[in-house]
């Protein structure tokens, strides 16, 4: 689908998509070690750390050096061509480690265990087990498989999975913020996708465990939970023991409950799914954040039609104006596609017009490359050249960050509520955090510390930070 990603984000924000090792965790009846690196959206991160509670049952405990792992894991990312290429150079790069340490194994785990479990295995002999996203449960049997000497594979998609009894191990946490898996799997079928093929079918998490999780997190100390699913807003759980269905809304009112110090996120919602009824309790609620990503992939009808997004440019731009009717601060992010399939220069046009129109806060850029197994695989030529779609994704770059520095001046002169998120990485003397909005703010250390809350006046900004002063009583 996608090969080059621009994430324009300020320094001191988690980059999503970068790799990642785990941070040790305490257990004394470890025997082994594992290293893991996760690869492409949040659900990967989330699935990583659901993998690490799995395998510290089993008596492995995580290490940050891969020289001393008795096993490697690698978590991927079909989506783009690039985070593929990243991760085969990886593989070959652990192949290295093996030679020194043969009773090492090295897995692949995620979207790509499925498309390119041949290559890994038989082919390019770079892994010596292979794990789809609804098979970790299996992992340590797979492990003990590959010791054996046998290459381990389970790549089944399930209709149920969703880990809703295990207790994710947080991996590189800040102790404030958290990822919270609410569903798995994916219905709709975009062409440029390959996620309800590598992640199968979407199914709903029992909305009690979900509250059970959160509970716990904001028990631990933890200030912020971001909900996650392939489409959020599509979440419907059937409690059956009380004959109550959960919709999204409701779910994120259950949060919301555990307590006013809980921020309450959600990532990411389908534009045909969102609800006044999700709107109306963002409203509600002062917890729940104001900041909805809400992905359009083009400006074009034409375009969505071929991308089988199931609504038009006025369709979405008349959920925007809704979403502004009913939360007039909500910050509102967006995934663009440049050089889709016979996309032409006056339908690149729309995609800017469009952008013009919502000035979203952060966007996620892509340019297209075909995905092999997708439905624009099958029924459309790649048919825009490169160089084309390259200069097409630097225009509409270059757009979106007239957009973001003048969302960020916008705000000079305001006060926030900011949730500390730990130290900027520019200064020991300065903390960042995010306001309700998902913007970046970085001021003075002063008294305070990581998970508190703090009214800060912004007097300057960058275009993906702002620069504030802390209220101090």
């Amino acid at each position: 689908m996608i090969d080059t990603l621009v994430l324009d984000k300020t320094h001191d924000e988690k980059r999503q998509g970068e790799a990642y090792a785990a941070a040790p965790i305490g257990n004394t009846a470890i025997q082994k070690h594992f290293y893991i690196e996760s690869y492409g959206c949040a659900m990967n991160f989330a699935d990583s750390e659901v993998v690490a509670s799995i395998l510290q049952e089993h008596g492995y405990g995580a290490t940050t050096q891969t020289e001393l792992a008795d096993l490697i894991l690698i978590n991927t990312c079909s989506i783009r061509e690039k985070a593929e290429q990243t991760v085969r150079k990886r593989l070959t790069e652990f192949k290295q480690h093996k030679r020194a340490k043969p009773e090492m194994l090295i897995g692949v785990l995620g979207c790509m265990a499925e498309r390119l479990k041949a290559k890994f295995l038989e082919e390019e002999k770079l892994v010596d087990l292979v794990v789809g996203p609804d098979a970790y449960r299996s992992l340590p049997a797979l492990v003990e498989e590959a010791n054996g000497g046998q290459k381990a594979v389970n790549v089944l998609l399930s209709r149920d999975e969703t880990y809703a009894d295990i207790a994710p191990i947080r991996l590189n946490s800040n102790g404030v913020t958290a990822f919270v898996s609410i569903m798995r799997g994916c219905n709709n079928m975009c062409s440029f996708c390959v996620v309800p093929f590598t992640r199968g079918r979407e199914r709903s998490r029992d909305a009690n465990s979900i509250v059970k999780e959160c509970e716990a997190l904001f028990n631990e100390g933890y200030r912020e939970v971001t909900l996650l699913g392939q489409n959020v807003d599509s979440y419907h759980f059937i409690d059956e023991s009380n004959d109550v269905t959960v919709s999204f809304a409701k779910l994120m009112q259950m949060v919301a409950k555990i307590s006013p110090l809980l921020r309450v996120r959600f990532s990411t919602s389908h534009p045909k799914d969102i609800t006044d009824e999700v709107l109306l309790t963002m409203k509600q609620y002062d917890n729940i954040c104001n900041y909805i990503h809400l992905p359009v992939q083009s400006g074009s009808t034409r375009v969505l039609q071929m991308m089988n997004r199931t609504y038009s440019r006025e369709w979405y731009i008349s959920k925007v104006d809704r979403i502004r009717e009913l939360l007039p601060d909500c910050g509102l992010s967006t995934d663009m596609i440049t050089g889709f399939c016979t996309e032409t220069e006056e339908e690149h046009k729309e995609s800017l017009s469009l952008m013009e129109y919502c000035k979203f806060e952060l966007a996620y850029m892509y340019f297209y490359s075909e995905r092999p197994g997708t439905l624009a695989a099958r029924r459309f030529e790649d048919d825009v050249p490169l160089e084309t779609k390259k200069r097409r994704l630097q225009e509409m770059v270059a757009l979106h960050r007239i957009h973001s520095l003048e969302g960020m001046q916008k705000e000079v002169g305001k006060t926030f509520k900011v949730l500390v998120e730990g130290t900027s990485k520019k200064s020991e003397e300065e903390l960042y955090g995010r306001n309700d909005q998902n913007k970046v703010v970085v001021f003075p250390k002063h008294q305070f510390k990581k998970g508190d809350y703090v009214m800060v006046n912004i007097n300057s900004c960058t275009a993906g930070t702002l620069i504030g002063e802390a209220i101090i009583n």
